[in-house]
């Protein structure tokens, strides 16, 4: 029996990164300043609500591992973002780490490409790519669909680009949304890209 085409869903791979004003990650001491981390928590506890998947780097998962602690130790404030960030399954690609230190996580030494089309094709929720060097890989693999920005009113002058500069593709904004005090939310679609629920 056929399933009718409305009904097949393929997951979408999703970039969500702060930057400064001129397009840092972090500046060149490594160091990322952001006005007010805190005010941007409900908004990714928001974007990451779908997502069943998080792929990162090495140094990203060793930052972001922070939030792997029982949920009560944490302050009331950021307790969804720890529930939010625990459950999902987590990738990390490294080559130097010897194991995860973190739940429901495992350790995978490259980045192969066809692995994470197969994971798009059969995962039932989305899956976020962080890291500005793991996410340039899949962009010149043409793998990411969506990337949401926090634009952070802050000048670094310098450091690691959310984006690879020789790196080249046309995106077509979704919506903007003022966060906070100073944050503005920039959601693309990656053009060109047919949505996933169009895809044959």
């Amino acid at each position: 029996m056929r399933i009718p085409h409305a009904t097949i869903r393929m997951s979408k791979l999703i970039y969500i990164t702060n930057t400064s004003l001129d397009g840092y990650i972090e500046d060149e001491t490594g160091a990322f300043d952001w006005d007010n981390p805190d005010q941007i928590h409900p908004l990714v506890v928001e974007l990451l609500r779908p997502v069943g998947t998080y792929l990162y780097g090495r140094r990203l998962y060793e930052a972001m591992a922070y939030w792997d602690a029982p949920v009560e130790g944490y302050p009331p404030q950021h307790r969804d973002f720890a529930r939010i960030w625990q459950k999902p399954e987590k990738i990390v690609f490294s080559r130097t780490l010897t194991g995860a230190t973190t739940r429901n996580t495992r350790v995978e030494r490259d980045f192969d490409i066809a692995a994470i089309r197969k994971l798009k094709r059969e995962s039932e929720h989305d899956v976020s790519i962080g890291g500005a060097e793991l996410a340039g890989l899949a962009l010149e693999a043409d793998l990411i669909d969506e990337c949401h920005l926090l634009l952070n009113p802050v000048i670094f002058g310098g450091g690691k680009p959310a984006f690879r500069p020789a790196l080249r593709r046309n995106l077509e904004l979704l919506e903007t949304r003022r966060v906070g005090t100073g944050v503005i939310h920039l959601h693309y679609r990656i053009r060109g890209r047919t949505p996933p629920d169009d895809r044959s």
